[in-house]
């Protein structure tokens, strides 16, 4: 699927603002907080069904009472999206929905600076990163993910009050449970995948032979449901003091080891990078591998972040998608 224009209405600082996009690479051009990342924003929400960054309230334009977003795509399909201050309506191919249904969500590989800094993060913005892309490749994913999220936060919501028994919690311990493990064995599965290519891609960028790989990290030592089941109910006591659930894979890590070290420490800022881009060259691949769809590739103001070497190796690898960039 390629864009073929974007046109935006009271989106964050945009009144009115219209794009004719090309089929290979858009470049767009603008001081900081002209609004160049709002765009490739309202692209992500019309592909992926909602911002990378905000929530609706945030993205109207000041003073106004909706935005409106409109995908063009060269097929002859569109895209609408409209928030009104109280709910969000897609219309897709005139059909009418609260949500951006599964099937017509389509996959974005999104680069940020940020994303640069990604190795020395904290874990919290590397579980998010990763829950990201792994949502990109999988809807089963997502879907557990927001089943899981939606079960610890109630139980969260239950181990902060005066008086709680592990009898009161129950019910959520065995939704966490086997979603847990679910996300537990999608997540295994998808680091085992990016890391069997990791080190080649990595070597295209650089033409060195470092030994690189992630690392996930869990608290999980056994991936039974009853085990996970036992284990929360083992820190009921710490849990209920501390008022949040201590136990689980919303505690999860994603280390970036670098010839046998932790690359946060040991690897250089070039080495690093060359570790993030490699990521997105994978990424890019394993989405079109698992969905058969190539998807659009957004790049907000990452060239300035990137010597030669690594813009050349981006330009490269994604010279087959549809590509907007913003730059200053």
């Amino acid at each position: 699927m390629i864009i073929k224009k974007i046109q935006l209405t009271n989106f964050r600082n945009h009144s009115n603002y219209s794009l004719e996009c090309e089929d290979d690479t858009t470049l767009i051009i603008g001081k900081n907080g002209y609004g160049k990342t709002s765009v490739l924003e309202a692209i992500y929400i019309l592909t992926r069904g909602k911002s990378f960054r905000a929530t609706d309230k945030d993205i109207i334009k000041r003073g106004t009472s909706f935005y409106r977003i409109k995908l063009d795509f060269t097929d002859g399909k569109t895209n609408i999206a409209t928030y009104d201050n109280r709910s969000k309506t897609f219309v897709i191919n005139d059909q009418k929905s609260k949500r951006l249904p599964s099937k017509n969500k389509y996959p974005v590989v999104l680069f940020l600076p940020s994303d640069l800094n990604l190795i020395s993060s904290s874990p919290s913005r590397r579980r998010e990163y990763f829950d990201r892309i792994f949502s990109e490749f999988s809807e089963k994913y997502h879907q557990v993910l927001l089943k899981y999220n939606k079960a610890l936060k109630q139980r969260n919501e239950l181990l902060k009050k005066e008086t709680i028994t592990n009898e009161m919690i129950f019910s959520w311990n065995l939704i966490l449970s086997k979603y847990g493990v679910e996300l537990y064995n999608y997540r295994s599965e998808f680091i085992d995948e990016i890391n069997l290519s990791y080190k080649d891609l990595y070597y295209s960028i650089t033409n060195h032979h470092d030994n690189i790989m992630i690392k996930y990290k869990t608290d999980l030592n056994h991936t039974s449901v009853e085990d996970y089941l036992k284990n929360l109910e083992q820190n009921f006591q710490k849990d209920s003091y501390l008022g949040h659930t201590s136990y689980g894979v919303h505690r999860d890590d994603y280390i970036f080891m670098f010839n046998q070290e932790i690359a946060d420490g040991s690897a250089s800022r070039g080495e690093s990078r060359s570790m993030i881009l490699a990521l997105k060259f994978i990424e890019a691949a394993l989405i079109e591998q698992k969905i058969n769809l190539k998807p659009i590739i957004l790049l907000d103001d990452v060239f300035s972040e990137l010597d030669e070497v690594h813009r050349k190796s981006l330009v490269k690898n994604f010279k087959d998608h549809q590509i907007i960039i913003t730059s200053v």
